[in-house]
């Protein structure tokens, strides 16, 4: 597991020893950037369930902003890895439950224009953050979220701000969907 591309092209991440994590491989990581393009650089990126960081870390090595790092069973991997990438200087790493860290960050008057969304399978966890995302006054206008679930996950939660805008499957067990705020024009249109 590597940087594909940008300031820390080529570094090596660590990996967690011993847990069941699934990280995101570099093909699908490529993949996903490639869809992103431009919309990486200067955003506020939050990665949720965060395992390695390699997602947030990709963003920030392609010129993200800022990205925030939440995982309880992780953290001082992702610490590591964003110290092994001379990256630590735009991360904020929080280590405890995704859904504390939410309401934390959202008492504080944070907001994200990218997040990742990358919990284990088959737990109601993806569909748990992005209703608790669509609630929150985290996500920017024009935000948009990232969530990587298994392939036969397909019942999406009711969503009020949120909307799905394009779905990808990777093999048969990968599925990435990207969901996107609705702008205040749409919402005056509706």
């Amino acid at each position: 597991m590597r940087i594909i591309t940008g300031m820390a092209r080529g570094a090596r991440l660590k990996t967690p020893k011993g847990l069941l994590t699934r990280p995101t491989s570099d093909r699908v990581k490529e993949s996903l950037f490639s869809i992103l393009g431009g919309r990486v650089v200067g955003r506020r990126v939050l990665d949720l369930f965060a395992g390695t960081g390699s997602l947030g870390l990709e963003a920030l090595s392609r010129g993200a902003a800022f990205a925030v790092f939440v995982d309880r069973a992780t953290a001082d991997i992702v610490r590591d890895n964003a110290e092994h990438t001379k990256l630590a200087g735009l991360a904020q790493v929080m280590r405890g439950d995704v859904f504390a860290a939410l309401s934390r960050l959202s008492s504080e008057g944070e907001t994200f224009d990218l997040v990742f969304c990358d919990p284990p399978y088959h737990k109601g966890l993806w569909e748990r953050a992005l209703t608790t995302l669509d609630a929150s006054p985290l996500l920017s206008e024009g935000a948009l979220v990232v969530v990587e679930c298994g392939e036969d996950e397909r019942e999406l939660p009711t969503l009020m701000r949120l909307s799905l805008a394009r779905e990808e499957r990777y093999g048969h067990t990968t599925r990435i969907c990207f969901f996107t705020t609705k702008t205040s024009e749409q919402e005056e249109m509706e």
